[in-house]
């Protein structure tokens, strides 16, 4: 257990802690969101473990495991980017989604919901494919079905394993989802005034290989799971982000997705336009469903006020965040995780930037 990356016990977080924007010493949050157009969120950056949580986990994990169950490359590229340009601010998760994914919908049960997907996980045995359906914002194994707790036999301590999970959560996941929420609102009040547009961004990195046992992070995804070379951009829509069903509307307009797709092909040098999809293999989950309901409702009034308002998914491939030197450590068997590159870092937030500021003039 020395080998993993824990936050200490009894640590609560702060909204000023978990919020990104660029010259933070002298510009006040209300002067960013004036400023800024786009809202970043990473529901998924997060990857140290709250130690109140080591009981329960298994002695098998390792710290490579661990910082691979999250979109570990999100955190350094998007503190990069928006301390960087001040069009955008950022909010970010410090949990893992071991806690529970804020990019599925709260459970109405936190507690309810994280035993049954730990008695799913123990029926399905050690590394064997388990099904969360209904319960997956609770994730005790990792995408190779790892499991990543030791849940107790004795039915005191398994009810203590899920009540330390969901008072934890609070402290960081929870500041998160509310940090991100009254963002979100405080964004559409400023911009209801002014007009233009506002887009949240929900952030994410996703690599095309699974670990082994050993630690080898080689074992690649079924075809149908693969992301392009650089991102995906999802809007819950179809290949070139128009409807694909009336009762899950598209969260961003096709015409302006199509056109962030071209500005990610410019700002990224892409030669093959395949190295961005769009809603392939991911259509988009949780925080831009949830942002997409909310601004349908806002639309007579942004009409009104002449404001877009729009929600998109970026999934990058983690292979092209990380850069090919990282890719190639953890294709070999291991328990740590890689040192980032920080030129390589300031290349992909840059990167970033340069697409948005080219999408802003198409």
């Amino acid at each position: 257990m020395s080998a993993l990356d824990l936050i200490p016990a009894g640590r609560t977080f702060s909204a000023d802690e978990i919020t990104v924007y660029a010259d933070a010493e002298n510009r006040s949050l209300d002067e960013a969101v004036a400023e800024a157009d786009v809202l970043v969120s990473c529901p998924h950056a997060g990857a140290r473990i709250p130690e109140e949580l080591v009981p329960f986990l298994s002695p098998a994990l390792t710290r490579r495991l661990q910082y691979d169950f999250t979109d570990v490359a999100t955190d350094a590229i998007v503190r990069e980017w928006a301390r960087t340009d001040p069009r955008v601010v950022a909010v970010l998760n410090p949990h893992p989604r071991l806690v529970r994914d804020p990019n599925r919908a709260r459970p109405a049960d936190i507690a309810g919901d994280l035993s049954a997907a730990i008695e799913r996980t123990r029926a399905a045995g050690a590394w064997q494919k388990v099904d969360l359906t209904g319960v997956d914002a609770i994730r005790p194994v990792t995408f190779s079905f790892f499991p990543i707790l030791e849940v107790p036999a004795d039915e005191v301590e398994r009810d203590r394993l899920v009540q330390t999970f969901v008072e934890v959560g609070e402290r960081g996941l929870g500041v998160y989802e509310r940090t991100r929420d009254a963002l979100t609102e405080r964004f559409v009040e400023a911009k209801l005034r002014t007009g233009g547009r506002f887009t949240r961004l929900s952030f994410h990195d996703t690599m095309n290989t699974t670990t082994t046992r050993d630690g080898a992070v080689n074992v690649s995804r079924a075809e149908k799971d693969r992301l392009p070379s650089v991102v995906a951009l999802s809007n819950r829509g179809g290949a070139r982000g128009d409807e694909r069903d009336p009762a899950d509307p598209p969260t961003m307009a096709p015409e302006r997705l199509r056109a962030l797709a071209d500005a990610h092909r410019a700002g990224f040098r892409v030669d093959d336009p395949t190295d961005v999809a769009l809603n392939q293999p991911y259509l988009g989950s949780q925080e831009i469903l949830a942002a997409g309901r909310r601004f349908r409702e806002l639309a007579p009034a942004a009409a009104e006020a002449a404001l877009e308002l729009d929600a998109v998914q970026a999934e990058f491939l983690r292979e092209f965040l990380l850069g090919s030197a990282a890719v190639a450590e953890l294709h070999q068997p291991g328990t740590d995780w890689i040192t980032e590159d920080p030129a390589h870092v300031r290349e992909v937030a840059e990167a970033c930037r340069r697409s948005w500021d080219l999408y802003r003039e198409l």
